[in-house]
């Protein structure tokens, strides 16, 4: 089949040109890391592994690791798996992941990353999308089938020769893999293939796809090229060196799980801790445990470890956190930084390769709970700017709200179906996020978010963001997660829905969400109409990438 390219040359051209794209590609990274790391530890497992696949938790050195990425490299091609063809792939945060994702780079396939939850339907849909020729899972995750139902699937997935999978049941039809003594001829074969079909930085090196936030699933290609721009700009932030001890608690489907903690990992040659799903008190042990130094989450997840504190919490080895898929009040980072040593960087970051990092220090006079993000970008090539979605213009004074538009090297070439899904790019080949902004900050040199377009709360006139009502409601003690949304109310426009989830035995009114917010300075006329307590253990309704789905929470309302 041959290698997929994204790219347009003039592109691949100007990012070579000045350095910020290289020759380097995961082939060749993973064959460094071998090569000078050998004998020390590469991966760690989950701790709960055997909970929901049937393999007990194990620890592999980069030499066992290349080892096994050859066996099963050699397995795919002996099935007919060739360059440029897709892996289908849905396993949880394992060995066995990080395995089968590098033996698909070993042989030039591009791996399409499925969440663990996804039903038969929706395997059927991403697998004919992406023309899935293989499909990679375990016999069991948690109590779900996985390999019997995709059997099931194959036979609308045309494309579809070969399901492989780990565990035991393995039923009739599906290749039977697992861990083995590598072999001379594995290896052989594995290099053969690999002088024919060579890795170029323009190759497609897997899929993934959007959250579904706002509607139908969206293909996002990615080559080595910008995805590893993308990665050496974590590594930047995070301060990630080969001496760090990584735990990974997100999703390998998304941005912050291959982009943000797999490629950095494999750039750096750390020790990569894996973690899943999130279990609040696995997740602590595996910090203490393993001496974990950076990790990353959602703001959620910092409250669940502070409200956990005791004397089986241990820290201390922990120096850096990464904040994503939410926004941290200043509060939060300097309690951090005093109270347990560890800086907290917020990333504001997009499966299609939109990458802001947060200024701790930079303070809004008007909104000083706020944490800002550096127009100027990356210093990479990365170019920022606003703009009014009505009249395209460009929007260069504070306090204006924008849509964010970005280009830059790591940004993605388009989605995988370009006839069904919109351009996403504008005639200045800006990416065209759907994201709000406004110019703040000191000298007026950073930008704030404000919210998803989407999300806009329109009532009487005004536009009301819901993240600067979130993170205040967040700090509230009683609030373990909260989403704002808005609902229709007659001529007046939208309600402000305050959606909260309680933390264990607490009582919320409505009253006191409001003097809240008030007493710190939100206006009284941007204050939520109505609070709802979400019921149950599962809290507010998210995506398998772990985003609120606030369509999800006006539907219920409306209904309601």
């Amino acid at each position: 089949m041959g290698s997929l390219k994204i790219h347009p040359q003039i592109r691949i051209d100007e990012y070579t040109k000045s350095g910020v794209w290289t020759q380097d590609t995961v082939q060749q990274l993973l064959a460094d890391r071998v090569r000078e790391r050998g004998n020390q530890l590469a991966v760690v497992d989950p701790v709960d592994k055997s909970d929901y696949v049937d393999a007990v938790p194990g620890r592999i050195t980069w030499a066992e690791l290349d080892g096994e990425v050859d066996r099963l490299a050699a397995t795919l091609l002996r099935s007919g798996v060739r360059a440029g063809e897709v892996i289908g792939v849905q396993l949880p945060n394992t060995i066995e992941q990080v395995v089968v994702i590098l033996a698909a780079w070993r042989i030039g396939a591009i791996v399409s990353l499925l969440a663990i939850e996804s039903v038969e339907r929706e395997i059927v849909e991403l697998c004919n999308e992406s023309c899935a020729s293989a499909f990679v899972t375990a016999a069991r995750i948690g109590s779900n089938h996985v390999a019997e139902r995709v059997i099931s699937a194959r036979s609308q997935i045309p494309t579809m020769r070969t399901v492989f999978s780990y565990g035991v049941g393995v039923p009739d039809g599906v290749v039977r893999i697992g861990h083995g003594v590598p072999t001379a001829a594995d290896a052989a074969e594995v290099a053969a293939n690999g002088a024919v079909d060579r890795a170029a930085p323009d190759d497609c090196i897997a899929i993934c796809w959007t959250s579904g936030t706002e509607g139908a699933v969206k293909g996002v290609p990615h080559a080595h090229c910008e995805s590893l721009a993308h990665a050496r700009g974590v590594v930047e932030a995070a301060g990630l060196t080969a001496d760090d001890v990584v735990l990974n608690p997100f999703p390998m489907m998304t941005s912050a799980g291959i982009i943000g903690t797999m490629l950095p990992w494999l750039s750096t040659g750390c020790i990569l801790v894996q973690h899943q799903p999130f279990r609040l008190d696995v997740f602590v042990r595996q910090i203490a445990e393993e001496k974990v130094t950076y990790t990353a989450g959602r703001p959620s997840m910092l409250a669940s470890v502070e409200s956990c504190e005791g004397p089986a919490v241990d820290l201390s080895t922990l120096t850096r956190v990464g904040v994503g898929a939410g926004h941290l009040a200043p509060e939060t980072v300097q309690r951090w930084r005093d109270r347990h040593g560890v800086q907290l960087v917020n990333f504001f970051g997009t499966i299609e390769g939109v990458s802001l990092r947060s200024d701790p220090d930079a303070r809004s006079s008007d909104h000083p709970r706020a944490l800002l993000y550096p127009r100027c970008g990356d210093g990479r090539g990365t170019v920022l700017k606003l703009v009014d979605q009505q009249t395209g213009a460009e929007i260069t004074e504070p306090g204006v709200l924008g849509e964010l538009r970005v280009t830059g090297p790591t940004v993605f070439a388009g989605y995988l179906n370009p006839a069904r899904d919109r351009d996403p790019f504008d005639a200045e080949g800006f990416l065209m996020t759907g994201d709000l902004f406004v110019i703040d900050g000191p000298d007026d040199a950073y930008l704030r978010f404000v919210d998803r377009a989407s999300d806009i709360i329109r009532r009487g006139g005004v536009r009301i963001g819901s993240v600067d009502l979130e993170v205040i409601i967040a700090e509230h003690p009683a609030v373990s997660e909260v989403a704002v949304i808005g609902c229709p109310e007659g001529r007046v426009g939208e309600q402000v829905v305050a959606v909260v989830a309680c933390s264990p035995g607490a009582v919320l009114s409505l009253e006191e969400i409001v003097q809240f917010l008030e007493d710190r300075g939100v206006d009284p006329g941007e204050t939520p109409q109505r609070l709802v307590i979400a019921k149950g253990r599962a809290g507010l309704p998210r995506s398998s990438t772990g985003k609120v789905l606030k369509r999800v929470l006006r539907e219920e309302l409306g209904r309601g």
